[in-house]
């Protein structure tokens, strides 16, 4: 069992390390564990709807991480994201291979013309239906996986010593699926999903809930020590720190005319 000023320190240590580029949880790889078992693949969805003639947009790419993974030809291939460092990263890394890069907030107005895409995606990003609809060719989809939320909320409440409100309390499947059909939008899948979060040390904790930052508002080491100090016990009992993640899939189609 280490001691407390030891733990403290490692503590200390994953919270100045708490910067990511683009959407690269590298720094907890083997340290905590998601997204294993939903009942959907968003990479094989999207890879299943996608064609060699497709005209492609990725919403809130991040870095372009999974947008480059598909391979899909660049001239066909467009981005969109608007948190600045991951929008400079953008820039560097897709604006000289030929993708239209755009730095835009997916929940607000994107700079593209009118019936430009035939596949739209989304992971983990805002979005705004009427965009969606205003920007797909006829017979075009639009697939997105979104955070629910209740993401995380047992984490949240070990670690705060007040429990927040809800940071995105509308991310709900019904509310999506009604909000792409009031858009025009024919809704072809959408599935729901709670499952478990777990971690093997509390400093791979803390530089989560630094970087995720919304849904842990205020949490610092030194403002929530005691509440680290009772994870830690809880790790040593139980050999893992659970919590539960809230996801959703949602595709839709707009009409051929």
């Amino acid at each position: 069992m280490m001691k407390q000023n030891d733990l403290l320190t490692q503590w200390l240590t994953e919270e100045q390390a708490a910067h990511i580029h683009g959407w690269d949880f590298s720094h907890i790889r083997g340290r905590y564990q998601e997204e294993d078992n939903l009942p959907w693949d968003y990479g094989r969805l999207v890879r299943q709807y996608l064609r060699p003639e497709s005209r492609i947009l990725d919403i809130d790419t991040g870095g372009g991480e999974f947008l480059l993974s598909l391979g899909h030809p660049y001239a066909l291939t467009a981005a969109a994201e608007g948190y600045p460092p991951n929008a400079d990263l953008c820039r560097r890394t897709l604006l000289p291979l030929g993708i239209d890069f755009r730095e835009a907030d997916g929940g607000g107005p994107l700079p593209f013309p009118d019936r430009s895409f035939d596949l739209i995606f989304n992971r983990h990003g805002d979005y705004d239906p009427r965009e969606i609809f205003r920007l797909l060719r006829p017979g075009g989809v639009f697939l997105t996986q979104q955070v629910g939320a209740e993401n995380d909320r047992e984490l949240v409440r070990l670690l705060l010593p007040q429990e927040p409100p809800l940071p995105f309390p509308k991310q709900y499947l019904f509310i999506a699926r009604e909000a792409a059909e009031a858009c025009g939008l024919t809704v072809l899948e959408g599935q729901e999903a709670f499952r478990p979060i777990r971690f093997w040390d509390v400093g791979a904790l803390v530089w989560f809930a630094r970087i995720i930052e919304w849904e842990f508002p205020g949490f610092s080491v030194e403002a929530c020590r005691d509440r680290l100090y009772a994870a830690q016990a809880i790790l040593e009992q139980d050999g893992v720190l659970q919590g539960t993640t809230h996801r959703y899939l949602l595709i839709a189609r707009k009409a051929e005319s």
